[in-house]
């Protein structure tokens, strides 16, 4: 098994693939990478079990071979590199010998029938999404996925596909995010699970990225293809919550304000809250948003004025600040509007603007009781 491959094109692909790999693994094998060998295409694999993630490399080669490479050995030597064509040569005694314009490396490689394979779909359903459109939808949700191993199905992404469009949920009990793509429809209905990982991997990889991604799926697992890549995963087991029930119906009082200012001033305003509640106070009367917060144990406290456009009744609410900015920051708009109906049922959070056609995009966060 021998082949030539570019030094940067290798480095650049192996990168992405190691963000599968975990730091620590049960199985030493999880360590490495699968290089399949196959003339011109070398396919590279990293999986931790649960995720499995390959590219198709373009080499140089008229042989075949499978061999797993230990990563970090081969992404720390790559990274050293300038580009370069290297030239890879499996010799008998189980070592792989890596030759540059400078020099030669020997690395130890392990039998690679021992790498776990990836899980095949049997009868999977499809949907067609365009990589940026993803990129962006796993972007708005994923931070609002909580972090609690004791409800599993609340750390990860709800994915909805129906004939009318797409939608994509996450929440941790405290804020929820729906975000909607009325313009990308499915042929079918079909709902499930993601988990963190490798939505993040996606996150990363499909920024750039306007090509298809065809995304196939049965009950337990989901499979991602687009242009040389292939991802599997599992799904999370489980019923997602009813996340329409928590989102208010009837919210009279609307407050537009934009999003940069309020994002600063409650960014500025919550240095000076309590280190554990993180609250804020909003009080809002007439064209005027008074932002506060107090931290009782070391008498700090602060206060900003800002004007906004808002109907509705006089009303003052709490909110956890970090909630607010992240919600905040992750909107593109340049105004928001937050509709709220009393000060302990959840706030909405709305973009006015900065949409595409057919996408929308709810927050909500749950009030903190002021102590008055």
């Amino acid at each position: 098994m021998k082949f030539i491959v570019s030094s940067t094109y290798l480095l650049k692909q192996l990168q992405v693939l190691g963000g599968v790999i975990n730091s620590s693994n049960t199985l030493p094998i999880l360590d490495n990478f699968l290089f399949e060998l196959n003339h011109t295409k070398l396919t590279v694999s990293a999986s931790d079990l649960e995720t499995t993630m390959s590219s198709v490399i373009e080499v140089e080669s008229n042989t075949e071979g499978r061999i797993a490479i230990p990563a970090k050995l081969v992404l720390d030597t790559l990274k050293t590199f300038p580009e370069q064509p290297l030239t890879f040569i499996v010799e008998e005694n189980n070592i792989v010998e890596i030759s540059s314009n400078h020099g030669k490396y020997a690395l130890a490689y392990t039998n690679a029938d021992e790498f776990p394979k990836a899980v095949a779909l049997e009868n999977p359903k499809a949907t067609i999404i365009p990589g940026d459109v993803l990129a962006t939808a796993i972007n708005k949700t994923i931070f609002a996925s909580g972090n609690d191993d004791l409800r599993p199905v609340m750390s990860g992404v709800f994915f909805q596909f129906s004939t009318e469009g797409l939608t994509f949920v996450a929440t941790d009990a405290h804020k929820l995010v729906k975000y909607t793509r009325e313009d990308i429809t499915a042929t079918e209905t079909a709902e499930f699970i993601m988990p963190k990982k490798p939505l993040n991997l996606l996150k990363g990889i499909l920024a750039t990225n306007s090509s298809d991604v065809v995304i196939e799926y049965n009950d337990s697992n989901a499979k991602y293809i687009f242009d040389n890549t292939t991802l599997t995963c599992r799904l999370i087991d489980g019923k997602y919550p009813n996340y329409e029930a928590v989102i208010p119906k009837e919210n009279p009082n609307k407050l537009n304000i934009d999003r940069v200012q309020f994002l600063n001033s409650v960014r500025r305003v919550s240095i000076f809250s309590n280190k554990t509640t993180h609250q804020i106070r909003l009080k809002i009367a007439g064209a005027e948003l008074n932002i506060s917060a107090e931290d009782m144990d070391y008498s700090n406290k602060a206060e900003e004025r800002l004007t906004c456009g808002y109907q509705g009744d006089d009303m003052e609410i709490g909110f956890n600040s970090r909630f607010l900015t992240e919600m905040l920051n992750n909107l593109n708009s340049e105004e928001v509007q937050l509709v709220m109906s009393l000060p302990n049922r959840a706030g909405i959070l709305t973009p006015v603007d900065g949409l595409d056609k057919g996408e929308h995009i709810t927050m909500l966060v749950m009030p903190v009781m002021i102590n008055s």
